[in-house]
Formats: structure tokens, C-alpha cells, sequence
């Protein structure tokens, strides 16, 4: 029986989101650093001639108008003692033929300033302090174990190797015999290099090179060194009240002194390259978190050379106008009526792009300086606590993939360096009490392991899975080995 044919007509319906070319344009905004900003916003100035830069004189007078506005979000304040944020642009009704108000973006710049960090150089970080050596006059002895030490430095430039494990590693690497108290001596002519605090040998001992150096200046110069020799941990926790005690010195003096204090560099490697061979690389950090002397934060965002704008007021006289005389316009008069409204409508929505770029922007980063307080308080890497897209989220309102489109190729400017925004997002690892541990710190802890083995026998993947577990760190050999080429350690056999 031959098989029959049919035709048969059926009605699905599915539901599918398209994005609006307002969100559209958002979204794409969202995406891009500060300084590819600057770019699209000139860009769009020169295309679209209803969008304007607004005068500087006049956003002046506009920027005091309504200091709700200056607030991200009232959510955000008890995590803070401060939260300074960027003046968004006055809130007005839309555009309309009738009424069409000026609308402005008004920058959070310190008097215009553009913060730059160099990131990378055509030298390395090696290179560099390898230059200056040839500064110093030393035997050829102390010059070999000043090139190892330097080539022992962390990334922040401090030495946390042990003085007599460096004395090994000479012996066993380089054939190189050099006691304990000729390497102290090269450390010692290392410590007077530039930056100063470099090959500090713990972060006590960086802040205290840089008190301790000529240049620096301050009327306080003798209680600063005090406090940091004799009171390093009550100046980490921030006791002031015990500070001015026991050093008698009024509220006003002690926060004079700590202010000084923290604004020395606790990395003073992390502005040298790490890198060789590239070009000079600038990055200007999308935010910039400072702590103040309260215990607050202080949250900005970096506008750049971003232009305060507005839409042109000289389109908005030619549509009032047009307005006033619907009735007896021409063909031509309402052809230029409309080219004009379109024009005017996609600056208007340019603005508002812009307005929301930084709300999310400030609102994302307020929250991860708020679940990462810790680590803007001490600037130990080990201090992150677990922390996914999902947790920032969950806390702004906003959608995954928008705190995915912030994080990337942002920047952060903080007491302790320049960081990328994905630096302070890591995975949970969870001990058998059910504790929440960053694996930042499985990681840190691992590297200390390393650094402490014994050279001329170093410890396999399977011994240090084994130790970490005493530690309260249940992880496997495989996730051991994985962690160590993260860190960029090779195998036990190389590290012999």
C-alpha cells in the first residue's frame, strides 16, 4: 500500500527577547573601558550635530541643583561611611515640542584630572632594577647575588624568600656560595633602589624604607617610624584611640599621622612591567576606591576626557518654532521638522545612555568594594572572600551578564595598586566544617608551601595535596597540579 502525503498547518508560539536600540546602545556602552569611551562620545559629537558639549561654566551652575542625585544608590550607604559618587545629569521630562530642557552629563574629574597608571614598558620589572645596579659600585660577588635577589622578587616587588633558603638556592643553582651575611648586605644595597620600599622583606619593612629615606619629608617623621616599629599591629587595625595614647598625641595629631602613613606604597613593584617586548601600554582605571580616615570608602568614577553634553540648544529653538507654526508649515519646513526631532530624540537617547552606563557602573562597583571590604582594607590578596558574578547580581538588581560586561577590561585604581575588576571575582572552596574559603587563599597558601621546600628535595603534587589537607584544605592532586601552573610553578623535577 503506497504511503499517503499531507500537508498539515500548525501554530507554535514561542516567545523570543530582542534587544531595543536603546538597550542596544547601552549594553554596548557598558562594555567599553574609559578610554574607548572617549572615543565613541566624540564620535558621536561629530555625527550627530543636536549633541553638544556643554559649557563649563554652565555645568556649574547646574551641578548644585539637586543633590539626590549625587546619592548611587541609599542601599549601598550603610556599607560605607562614605560614598562619593559621580553628579548625574539633571532629571528633566523628555524632549517634546513644547518644552525641551537642556539636559547634562556632569563628570566626577578632580579638576579635570586623568588618572594614568603604566602598566606595561618595553623594559621589564627585572630590567629596570637591573639598569640601576650598574649605579652602584660592588664586587662582582655582591652584583651576582643582587641579580638573584632581584629575580626573587614577588610581583610587589617585596622578598618574601628566607634569607638562608636564598643562600641554598646560590649553592644548589649557581654554584654560588654566599653566607647569610653577604646576601643581608646585597639586600641591603638592594633596599636603596628606586621605588622606594623595593625588596622590603614583609610589608612593615617596605613602609619603613620609605620613612626612613631622605626625600621623605614630614614634621612627624620619628613617631611614624615608632609606630610602625613598635605598634605595626594596632596600625593595620586602624587603633587610633591607642595609638595617640600611648604615643601622647591629640585626635587631631594621630589623624595627621595616619594619614601619612597610609599614603605611602605597600606596592612598590606594581607599577614596573612584568613584561618585555611590548609597547608602552597606558590604562586609566575605570574607578577609583580610596579608604578615608573614618574607615569609609570613598568610590569614584573615572570620566577621563569624557565631555559633559547636551543637546544642541539651537535645535531646540528651530523645533520650538517649528511648533509654534504647525499649521502653516510647508513641505519642506516639515521635513526639516522631523530630520531635526530625529536628530534631537538620538542625542536625547545617547544621554541617557550615558547617565545609565555610569549608575551601573558605580552601582556595580560600590557593591564589590562592599563584599570585598577586607581586602580594600589590607590589600592581602588572601582576604578575598568567595565572590561570583551571581553574588553582585543578586545585590544591585542587575542581570548577570551586565555585571559580566563591567568586570571585563575595567580597571580599578585602590590603596594597594591598579586591579582588574575580574581580580576580585573567584570561586568557593568548602572545608569539612562547611566553611567558605577563597581559593585565592588555597592558592597563597600553596605558593608559601613551595617557597619553604626544601630545593634539593622539592615536594611532588601528592605531598602537597597531603599537606594542604593538614592545613584544613581537602583538595586533590589534580586540583593541586592545576592551582601550580596558575601560579606559573613548574613541576617538583624543575624546581630542583
Amino acid at each position: 500500500m503506497g504511503q499517503e502525503l499531507s500537508q498539515q498547518q500548525t501554530l507554535i508560539q514561542t516567545q523570543t527577547q530582542t534587544l531595543a536600540p536603546q538597550q542596544l546602545l547601552v549594553v554596548r556602552l557598558l562594555e567599553l573601558p574609559v578610554t574607548d569611551l572617549e572615543g565613541r562620545v566624540r564620535n558621536e559629537l561629530l555625527e550627530n550635530s543636536a549633541l553638544e558639549e556643554t559649557p563649563a561654566g554652565e555645568s556649574e551652575e547646574r551641578e548644585q541643583t539637586d543633590d539626590r542625585d549625587n546619592e548611587v544608590d541609599g542601599a549601598y550607604d550603610d556599607e560605607y561611611n562614605t560614598v562619593d559618587s559621580y553628579s548625574a545629569d539633571q532629571r528633566a521630562d523628555y524632549a517634546s515640542d513644547d518644552d525641551m530642557p537642556d539636559y547634562l552629563l556632569n563628570q566626577n574629574n578632580d579638576e579635570g584630572e586623568q588618572r594614568t597608571f603604566q602598566m606595561g614598558n618595553s623594559d621589564s620589572f627585572y630590567d629596570r632594577l637591573i639598569s640601576q645596579l650598574g649605579e652602584y659600585d660592588v664586587s662582582d660577588k655582591q652584583r651576582e647575588i643582587i641579580k638573584y635577589l632581584i629575580g626573587s622578587l614577588d610581583d610587589d616587588g617585596l622578598l618574601r624568600k628566607d634569607v638562608a633558603a636564598i643562600s641554598d638556592e646560590l649553592a644548589i643553582y649557581h654554584n654560588l656560595d654566599a653566607t647569610v651575611e653577604e646576601i643581608k648586605e646585597a639586600l641591603h644595597t638592594l633596599q636603596t633602589f628606586e621605588p622606594c620600599g623595593i625588596a622590603g622583606r614583609n610589608l612593615q619593612e617596605c613602609l619603613l624604607l620609605q620613612l626612613r629615606d631622605e626625600d621623605y619629608g614630614s614634621d612627624c617623621k620619628e613617631v611614624e617610624i615608632q609606630i610602625l616599629e613598635q605598634s605595626f599591629d594596632d596600625f593595620t587595625h586602624k587603633r587610633l584611640d591607642k595609638l595617640s595614647e600611648r604615643y601622647h598625641l591629640t585626635a587631631e595629631e594621630m589623624k595627621r599621622v595616619y594619614g601619612e602613613l597610609t599614603r605611602l606604597n605597600p606596592r612598590p613593584g606594581s607599577g614596573l612591567s612584568d613584561t618585555t617586548g611590548q609597547n608602552m601600554q597606558q590604562i586609566i582605571p575605570d574607578f577609583l576606591v580610596t579608604e578615608d580616615e573614618d574607615g569609609g570608602f570613598v568610590v569614584k568614577l573615572n570620566n577621563g576626557d569624557v565631555p559633559q553634553l547636551r543637546v544642541s540648544r539651537s535645535f531646540k529653538e528651530l523645533l520650538d518654532e517649528y511648533s509654534k507654526n504647525r499649521k502653516n508649515m510647508s513641505r519642506e519646513q516639515k521635513d526639516a521638522y522631523i530630520y531635526s526631532k530625529q536628530k534631537v530624540d538620538a542625542a536625547q537617547n545617547f544621554i541617557n545612555a550615558i547617565r545609565q552606563r555610569q549608575e551601573t557602573l558605580m552601582k556595580t562597583m560600590t557593591t564589590i568594594v562592599a563584599l570585598q571590604r577586607t581586602f580594600f582594607e589590607e590589600g592581602d590578596e588572601s582576604l578575598l572572600h568567595p565572590m561570583i558574578l551571581k553574588d553582585v547580581a543578586v545585590r544591585t538588581g542587575l542581570d548577570i551578564s551586565t555585571i559580566s560586561r563591567v568586570s571585563n577590561s575595567k580597571y580599578v585604581q585602590t590603596d594597594f595598586g591598579v586591579f582588574p575588576l575580574k581580580f576580585f571575582f573567584n570561586d568557593t572552596f568548602v572545608t569539612k566544617e562547611g566553611e567558605e574559603l577563597s581559593k585565592v587563599k588555597i592558592k597563597t597558601t600553596l605558593k608559601e608551601l613551595i617557597s619553604s621546600e626544601d630545593k634539593a628535595d622539592p615536594l611532588s603534587d601528592e605531598m602537597l595535596a597531603a599537606m594542604l589537607k593538614k592545613k584544613g584544605y581537602a583538595v586533590a592532586r589534580r586540583t593541586v597540579a592545576k592551582y601550580r601552573e596558575q601560579l606559573g610553578i613548574p613541576v617538583a623535577r624543575l624546581r630542583k
